[in-house]
Order: C-alpha cells, then sequence, then structure tokens
C-alpha cells in the first residue's frame, strides 16, 4: 500500500536530509510554495516514464489540477496507451544489464521491444493500436481536418472503443486523465516514436493521403506561444522536468521567443519562476544533462530570483516522491 500523502511527506522530511534526497525535498516545499502563492506547474516529460508506469502517481496529480500543461516525447504518449491495453502481455526483463546480443536477438524474434528492463510486445500493443490510428488519421485526411499527434490519441481514448481492452486500472493512465480534461499537451519530435514512424508508413502506401494530416512541431511551438502567453497573465508558471531532450529543451525557450524573437509584436511575459530538473547524466559542459539552471538565465529563461534546483538521481525514484509530497495536504 502506498503510504498517504500526509505520512510519506513526514518521512521525506525526516529522512531526507542531504545531498539529492535533500534537493529533492527542498524542490518539492518550493513547488508547494510556487502552488500556494497562486503558481501553476508546466512538466516536461521524457525518458521512457509510461512504460516506468509513472502514471500511477502522474495521474493523480492531473486529476488534482496539479500540472498545468505537459510536453513530452511521443513515445511517453503512445507507451501510456500500450501500457493500457497490454500491461498482462509486457515481459519484465530484471537481468538486463547482463543480456547478449543473442539474448537480443532472441527478444526480436518474439515480438518484444526492450525498453530497459520491460518489454513491449509488437502485436497485442503496437500493431492493436496502429490499426485504430489509422482509422482515425485516413478519416481526418478524406475530411481535410489536420489535427496534433496528441489529439487522435485523446479521441481514441475518450471514444471508449479500447474499454472492453483495458489490463490496467485506467485510473492509471496518466494520458486517460489529461484526454479528460483536454489538458494542453505538446509534443515535440513527434516523428522520432513508434507511432509517428507508423503514420509515415501509412502516407508512404497511401493510407493516408497527405502527410500534413498531422500537425508539425513548428505548429506546437506555435500553439505553446498562445498557451504561455494567455496563462503566465493570470498565474506565474513553473518548470518541472524529467530528464533531459526535446520534451524540456523545446518548450522552456518559449519565453525568450515571445521577449526577444516577438517582443515588437507581442510585448514581454514573465519569465518561468520555478525550474527544476531530474537527471541521472552529471552535469558536464556538452553533457546531455542540459544546462545548468543558471546558465538559462543568460537565455532569458529564467530570473536570478526563481527557485532552482537539480535532482541528479534516477527519476523512476524521484518523480513519484516528489508528486506525493505535492499532493499532501
Amino acid at each position: 500500500m502506498i503510504p498517504a500523502p500526509n505520512d510519506m511527506r513526514e518521512f521525506l522530511r525526516h529522512h531526507f536530509r542531504h545531498f539529492n534526497a535533500a534537493a529533492l525535498v527542498d524542490a518539492a516545499e518550493a513547488w508547494r510554495t510556487h502552488e500556494a502563492e497562486g503558481g501553476k506547474m508546466f512538466l516536461a516529460m521524457a525518458g521512457a516514464m509510461s512504460t516506468a508506469e509513472l502514471g500511477l502517481s502522474l495521474a493523480e496529480m492531473i486529476r488534482q489540477d496539479k500540472i498545468a500543461a505537459i510536453s513530452c516525447t511521443a513515445n511517453n504518449v503512445e507507451e501510456d496507451v500500450f501500457n493500457l491495453v497490454a500491461h498482462e502481455h509486457y515481459v519484465r526483463v530484471p537481468h538486463y544489464r547482463d543480456l547478449t546480443p543473442a539474448d537480443e536477438i532472441a527478444l526480436l524474434e518474439k515480438g518484444l521491444n526492450r525498453v530497459t528492463d520491460t518489454c513491449i510486445p509488437e502485436e497485442t500493443a503496437m500493431r492493436k493500436i496502429e490499426e485504430k490510428l489509422i482509422a482515425r488519421w485516413a478519416a481526418a485526411d478524406a475530411s481535410g481536418d489536420r489535427k496534433f499527434p496528441h489529439e487522435f490519441f485523446y479521441d481514441l481514448l475518450l471514444s471508449g472503443e479500447l474499454e472492453d481492452e483495458y489490463q490496467i486500472d485506467p485510473a492509471h493512465s496518466w494520458l486517460l486523465e489529461a484526454a479528460k480534461k483536454n489538458l494542453p499537451l505538446f509534443v515535440p519530435g513527434w516523428e522520432d516514436s513508434t507511432c509517428g514512424n507508423m503514420f509515415v508508413a501509412a502516407t508512404r502506401r497511401g493510407d493516408v493521403k497527405s502527410i500534413a494530416t498531422v500537425k508539425s512541431g513548428l505548429e506546437y511551438m506555435n500553439r505553446l506561444i498562445d498557451w504561455y502567453y494567455e496563462n503566465s497573465k493570470q498565474w506565474p508558471i513553473g518548470f518541472f522536468q524529467i530528464a533531459g531532450g526535446i520534451a524540456g529543451d523545446f518548450p522552456i525557450c518559449v519565453v525568450p521567443l515571445i521577449n526577444q524573437d516577438l517582443e515588437r509584436h507581442e510585448g514581454g511575459v514573465p519569465l518561468w519562476s520555478y525550474f527544476c530538473q531530474i537527471s541521472d547524466s552529471t552535469t558536464s559542459y556538452g553533457s546531455y544533462s542540459g544546462a545548468v539552471p543558471n546558465e538559462k538565465i543568460t537565455w532569458g529563461k529564467l530570473s536570478a530570483e526563481s527557485p532552482k534546483f537539480v535532482i541528479e538521481s534516477d527519476a523512476t525514484i524521484v518523480a513519484p516522491l516528489v508528486f506525493q509530497y505535492v499532493l499532501a495536504d
């Protein structure tokens, strides 16, 4: 049983006193302060968080309106749905560090695509969703109705078409909770995903005539400008980042885009008012970890006064703990 949020909060305060443990508590407490002062939180999520079943804690954060919008990699969108409908067919490989190339070939031949210690089944997960998405892409193409990648997933989940095939408690699907709230979602680099590849294949086969049926990352950025411009007028917006890469780099630069590139046309907006990144990549020059928070000051993303945190640890451990802390009364 997961401890009640209040119990978890007291546990963390008592035991997590130093180093990355203390940074976790400091970041979580600062999130609560940010919220108490009327702020909202933007979540940037990279990594394989959906296959790591972060939905167990993230779905509740969405239900309780702790997350105002999400930028995430496309694999996190599709893999939440794969897990929803094919969880019983997943294969865990706890000894994944010892696998040989021959072992990996054996998994491939069984149609098991490995993500660290978990294998996603090709037929019962990916191909099942592919069929339903192609039907939606083709219908949109025929009617000239262009949509963002996540909107096709929202439509699929809200249609109820998959309900008889759920293999986990739907309350643990973060994407389903996001769809119910029509949570603003930004999915840069969608082509770097299984379903993105499937879409391109569908256009090559002629199942979908126009590759423009699915909107692009540049259009996501344009939409993000509108979202940030309107929401930052109402409340301070914080930035909570899981891992590095495009899921974080893409959305955080919307602020200097507005303030520097659109200054003459749109007027200025406030900088991000809080920043925290969880990363197991040690910060260094040119590292995949991304820039340290203070470097973001020079790019017009954060102010000198913005609370800034880096937690160098495994996000599958850290994120659920932070979420439980934030959920405490």
